[in-house]
């Protein structure tokens, strides 16, 4: 399924929305599980398999242990980190998701399309495709680096938590500052924040697939504030 870029920031706007506010009754947490649902199941259609498994399997263990396993009237350390664990979890988790989603499915090109239709200004265009690029360039690099120290046998087994953590870090640290200038660079270098409109091989349209979730997360969005505020 091939979204627009409009209906995925539209959806991250929603799903973000939603997530904060708190659910008090089973309509308003079975609205908020529905939505959570919606970019686990987009992923799946992308085959991005263990990334799906990955944030169902800690959304639904942190779900399932704030509502059935522990309360508020809980007593103990263990309980108080469960608890706050699980709440920033199943607060914060549903917009990390539908984020991961949108960086990992959305091209840059489509991405600065998307932002010149909506009239968007090149500096914050720009800024938002750059960070785009620089997470998952920044993942590749940790895992190259993770690799590279696991060949010299530097390893949380080994027993040198200090060296582990001063090989793996202070290289990506570097790493971090090379790759965000050359990112800066790249996307001078392809004309973008010039003065002159940029122009686009890619057409955007939005499609049957869009008009119906942003219809479907504007309803959720109406029932969620109906019941939460005036019901």
């Amino acid at each position: 399924m091939r979204l627009d870029p409009r209906t995925k920031l539209f959806m991250v706007f929603v799903i973000s929305l939603i997530a904060m506010m708190s659910a008090t009754t089973p309509v308003l947490w079975a609205i908020r599980l529905i939505i959570t649902l919606i970019p686990i199941v987009l992923l799946i259609l992308e085959k991005k398999y263990s990334s799906a498994l990955r944030f169902f399997l800690a959304y639904g263990i942190a779900l399932v242990l704030l509502l059935f396993f522990i309360s508020e009237n809980s007593e103990g350390i263990i309980a108080s980190l469960l608890i706050g664990y699980c709440g920033i979890v199943v607060q914060f988790m549903p917009a990390l998701i539908t984020a991961w989603y949108v960086i990992r499915t959305t091209k840059i090109g489509e991405f600065m399309s998307c932002m010149q239709k909506m009239h968007i200004p090149d500096g914050i265009a720009v800024s938002l495709a750059v960070v785009m690029r620089f997470f998952p360039t920044i993942k590749e690099e940790y895992s190259s680096i993770n690799d590279a120290m696991r060949m010299r046998g530097v390893m949380l087994g080994g027993g040198n938590v200090l060296r582990m953590f001063e090989f793996r870090m202070i290289p990506l640290l570097f790493s971090c500052v090379n790759i965000g200038e050359e990112l800066s660079a790249a996307a001078i270098t392809r004309g973008l924040g010039g003065d002159s409109k940029r122009s686009s091989l890619i057409e955007l349209k939005l499609g049957l697939a869009d008009y119906l979730l942003m219809s479907f997360l504007t309803a959720a969005t109406v029932i969620f504030v109906m019941y939460k505020y005036f019901l």
